[in-house]
C-alpha cells in the first residue's frame, strides 16, 4: 500500500438528511476507508432512517469508527464478506448488539463495556436509538494472542482500555496532518494497546505509549480538578502505571503532570471569575488552592492581574 492511501479519514453527520445518509456514508467509506474494510449491508428500515453521526479514519491496515446515533440501526441478511480481523466495540452508552445472523443475538455490549473478538466475517448487528460507540479493527496476524474460539469483555473505565480511547481520539483528530512516518506510529501504537486490552495490562515502560497515557491522564485529570486528592499519585493510581511513568509520559510533552494540573486549575478559576458571583476566597477553595494569598499569586504570575483587577476588568 502506498503512502497516499496509508491514511484517510471523513465525518458525516445526516441527522438533517436522512433519507440520503446511508448513501452518502457508502460512498465515503468506500472513498476514504476502502473495500479491506467491508461495509455492512443495512436493513430498508436503517436505510430509510439514517439519522446519526459517523467518524471514520483508516490507518494503514487498522479503521477506527465512532457512531452516535439518533435513530436505530440494523443490518440485512446476506452474504457476509469473508475477512479476517479483530475487532474491538466499545460502547459508551446505548448497546451493541451481535450476531451471525440477523434473527440471532449472541452477545450485546452494553453501556460502559467492551468486546474484543476475532472475526472471521462481518458480523450482524442492531443498534437502538441514541447509542454512543466506537469499533476498532485491527489485523488479526499481528496480534501476539491468539483469540481464536474467545472473547475478551470488561468495563470500558479499564485502565489500558482508557489508553486506548485516548490514543484513538487522538489519531482520529490529527490524522489528516501525519506524515507517513506518523501513520505508522499511529498504527503500531492503536495495535499495541488493542493487544494490551487483549493481555488486560500493558508495558508502561514502552514510550511509544506516552502520548496516549498522558492524554487519559489529562482526560481523567479534568473530571477531577476540583477534587482535593487529584494528584500525579492518584492519577498514576487510576491508570495502573507508575508516578515515573506518567511524569516520563508527560516530559515527552514538555511538562510535568504538576504543572499541567496547576495550568487547569488556573484557567478554570478564571473562567469561574468572570461567570459567578464567587468570591475569591471561595474560588480559591474550589479549585484546591492553599489560600486566597497562595491563588492570588499564582494567578497573577500567570495572567498579569490579580484576581481583583482581572474581576473588575472583565465585570
Amino acid at each position: 500500500m502506498d503512502d497516499k492511501t496509508a491514511s484517510a479519514s471523513f465525518s458525516l453527520d445526516s441527522r438533517s438528511a436522512a433519507a440520503t445518509g446511508r448513501d452518502d456514508y457508502e460512498r465515503n467509506w468506500r472513498t476514504h476507508v476502502g473495500d479491506e474494510f467491508p461495509l455492512p449491508t443495512f436493513s430498508a428500515a436503517t436505510a430509510a432512517d439514517f439519522r446519526l453521526r459517523f467518524r471514520a479514519a483508516r490507518v494503514d491496515d487498522v479503521a477506527v469508527t465512532t457512531v452516535d446515533g439518533e435513530s436505530a440501526a440494523q443490518t440485512a441478511d446476506g452474504p457476509v464478506p469473508d475477512t479476517d480481523h479483530i475487532r474491538l466495540w466499545l460502547v459508551h452508552s446505548g448497546a451493541w448488539a451481535l450476531g451471525s445472523r440477523r434473527s440471532t443475538v449472541e452477545h450485546t455490549v452494553v453501556a460502559g463495556e467492551f468486546l474484543l473478538r476475532h472475526a472471521t466475517g462481518l458480523p450482524h448487528f442492531a443498534l437502538p436509538p441514541r447509542t454512543r460507540a466506537r469499533c476498532i479493527v485491527l489485523p488479526a496476524a499481528l496480534f501476539s494472542l491468539p483469540l481464536a474460539g474467545r472473547e475478551v469483555t470488561g468495563h470500558s473505565d479499564a485502565a489500558e482500555v482508557r489508553l486506548l480511547v485516548a490514543h484513538a481520539t487522538m489519531v482520529e483528530e490529527v490524522l489528516p496532518e501525519l506524515s507517513p512516518a506518523g501513520v505508522r506510529a499511529a498504527r503500531d501504537t492503536l495495535v499495541e494497546l488493542a493487544v494490551a486490552v487483549a493481555h488486560r495490562g500493558f508495558d508502561d515502560v514502552n514510550t511509544r505509549l506516552a502520548p496516549a497515557l498522558a492524554q487519559a491522564a489529562k482526560n481523567l485529570a479534568e473530571q477531577r480538578l476540583a477534587d482535593a486528592d487529584l494528584s500525579p499519585a492518584m492519577l498514576a493510581r487510576e491508570l495502573s502505571v507508575s508516578v515515573r511513568t506518567l511524569q516520563r509520559a508527560f516530559a515527552a510533552g514538555g511538562e510535568t503532570v504538576t504543572a499541567y494540573i496547576r495550568e487547569r486549575r488556573l484557567e478554570s478559576a478564571r473562567q469561574a471569575l468572570s461567570a459567578t458571583r464567587l468570591t475569591v476566597s471561595e474560588i480559591a477553595a474550589h479549585w484546591q488552592f492553599a489560600d486566597s494569598s497562595h491563588f492570588s499569586r499564582a494567578f497573577k504570575q500567570r495572567y498579569e492581574l490579580s484576581p481583583t483587577e482581572y474581576t473588575r476588568q472583565n465585570s
